[in-house]
C-alpha cells in the first residue's frame, strides 16, 4: 500500500513546506487539484453532494497544478505527484502535452497526470470550449498525448477533434508519464480501463470500491492494455486506520488518499489549528503511526 496527500484547498504558500513534510514522512505522492476560476453563479450542480453544491467556498485557493507541481519538486527528491484531476478537456492536448512533458523533465519523471471530464459547464463556457463533447474529446487527446510523448521523430494527428501537422515536441518525457482517469461513471471506467495506467476514485466507502475496482478488472481484462500494471487510487471515507487501510489493500486499491490533518482532528494540536503547523505535525504523526506499519 502506498499514501498520497491530496494538497486540494492548501494556499499555494504551504505547498512546498507540505511536500517535504510527506517525503519525509514515507508517503508516495501528494495530488494536486484543478480548478481554473469559480464563477459567481454556478448553475451546475456538483455531481459528489447530495444538495449539489461544491464542498469548498469561493474564494478557496486553486493553484495551478503544474506550477505547483514544479515547486514542490524543486524541494523534494523521492516524491511523486499527481493531478487529482486535471480537467484536460478545458485545454488543448499540445498545451497539456507541453506542460505535463515540463513537469516530467524538471523533476526527474516524478509526474503521473490524473485526468477528469469535470463537472462544471460555466468554466468550459468561459474557456470557450465545449461541455457537451467533453468526454469523446478526453479521449482523443490520451491519444494525442501518447503520440506527442513517446514518438522519436515528427509526429502528425488528424481526428475528429484535433489536427495538426507534422512537428515534434520537446522536451519529451524520458519515461512514459502514467495516465490515470477519474469519474464514476461507467464510460469513465471504461475511459480508465481503456486508455489509462490506472483509476482515480471520488470518496467512497471501502464496499462500493471493491465493486469499482471490480468491474475495472473486468473491462481491463478485455481491453487493449489488459498485461500493463493498472493502479487505483481512492479516498475511502471509512478508512483511517491500520485496518482499514488493510481492507483497502484487499480489495485492490494501490494508492490510499488521506488527509493526515482531518484523520487526528480532535485528537490533538494538529486538528485544533488547522495551518501549515498543524498540517505538518499530522503528516508526520501519519507517517508513524500508519505508513511505518504498512
Amino acid at each position: 500500500m502506498k499514501f498520497v496527500v491530496p494538497a486540494a484547498y492548501c494556499p499555494a504558500t504551504e505547498l512546498c513546506d507540505l511536500a517535504r513534510a510527506c517525503e519525509e514522512a514515507g508517503f508516495e505522492a501528494v495530488g494536486v487539484a484543478d480548478h481554473l476560476v469559480h464563477p459567481e453563479h454556478i448553475a451546475t450542480p456538483y455531481p459528489y453532494t447530495a444538495d449539489g453544491q461544491p464542498r469548498w467556498a469561493p474564494f478557496t485557493p486553486w493553484p495551478d497544478p503544474f506550477v505547483a507541481i514544479g515547486a514542490m519538486a524543486a524541494v523534494t527528491e523521492r516524491l511523486r505527484f499527481l493531478t487529482t484531476v486535471y480537467v484536460a478537456p478545458l485545454r488543448s492536448p499540445v498545451q497539456v502535452a507541453k506542460t505535463v512533458a515540463t513537469a516530467a523533465a524538471i523533476s526527474g519523471d516524478r509526474v503521473s497526470l490524473g485526468v477528469g471530464v469535470g463537472w462544471m459547464r460555466e468554466e468550459f463556457d468561459i474557456m470557450g470550449q465545449s461541455f457537451a463533447n467533453r468526454g469523446r474529446r478526453l479521449d482523443e487527446m490520451l491519444v494525442v498525448l501518447r503520440k506527442l510523448w513517446e514518438s522519436d521523430g515528427y509526429v502528425s494527428h488528424e481526428g475528429e477533434f484535433y489536427e495538426f501537422p507534422s512537428l515534434e515536441m520537446s522536451p519529451r518525457p524520458a519515461t512514459p508519464v502514467p495516465v490515470l482517469v477519474g469519474g464514476v461513471s461507467p464510460r469513465a471506467l471504461r475511459r480508465a480501463a481503456e486508455h489509462g495506467d490506472g483509476w482515480i476514485s471520488e470518496v467512497h466507502e471501502t464496499a462500493d470500491l471493491a465493486r469499482h475496482v471490480a468491474s475495472l478488472r473486468a473491462l481491463r481484462a478485455d481491453g487493449p492494455r489488459h498485461e500493463q500494471p493498472f493502479d487505483v487510487v481512492a479516498a475511502a471515507a471509512d478508512a483511517y486506520t491500520l485496518d482499514g487501510y488493510r481492507r483497502l489493500e484487499d480489495v485492490g486499491v494501490t494508492h490510499a488518499m488521506a488527509v493526515p490533518w482531518l484523520i487526528f482532528r480532535g485528537q490533538g494540536r494538529a486538528a485544533a489549528e488547522p495551518d501549515a503547523r498543524a498540517k505538518r505535525a499530522g503528516i508526520e504523526r501519519f507517517g508513524e503511526e500508519i505508513i511505518a506499519h504498512l
